[in-house]
């Protein structure tokens, strides 16, 4: 079953810190989102592999947008 990575606020995607394919754990970063001038690294919610990384470097997001798909 398939795990979405979302972003908790809107802002600009500085960093990608992960590639298809990567095994991850759970509160690891994945990426890093600016919002207001701030820089906020997003974690995993849970373990597993990414999937699917559905933006990237310099995107804008809206809250709830996927980032990330794990499976």
């Amino acid at each position: 079953m398939s795990k979405q990575i979302v972003a908790p606020m809107p802002g600009k995607v500085v960093d990608i810190l992960v590639k298809v394919g990567e095994e991850v754990l759970e509160y690891q970063e994945v990426l890093v989102l600016e919002a207001m001038k701030m820089e906020n690294a997003i974690p995993s919610p849970e373990s597993g592999k990414v999937k699917e990384i559905k933006v990237k470097k310099d995107d804008t997001v809206a809250t709830q947008q996927v980032l990330m798909v794990l499976e």
